[in-house]
């Protein structure tokens, strides 16, 4: 599967610090080849949207839309706690 980023999603990525970007992009490699890859973490957050939600690391997030062909990423940010 592919991976596409919301042009808000974009603006996130490039004023995350240097480590956050690293991550991301492991994670979008993760998510390509295994939606369920335990390092991902991936859960259903708004059922009625469609809206999935994964970890970046232990304090960021990234949320996401699946579709037949490709992965939508909506927006990525610190996890709300």
């Amino acid at each position: 599967m592919n991976v596409q980023l919301s042009r808000r999603a974009l603006m996130a990525l490039m004023e995350a610090p240097q480590q956050i970007q690293k991550a991301f992009i492991k994670q979008m490699n993760f998510l390509c080849r295994d939606l369920k890859h335990p390092g991902l973490h991936t859960k259903k957050y708004d059922e009625t949207n469609n809206l999935w939600q994964a970890r970046i690391n232990g304090d960021w997030r990234f949320w996401f839309e699946v579709h037949e062909e490709f992965y939508f990423v909506i927006d990525l940010g610190p996890h709300p706690k």
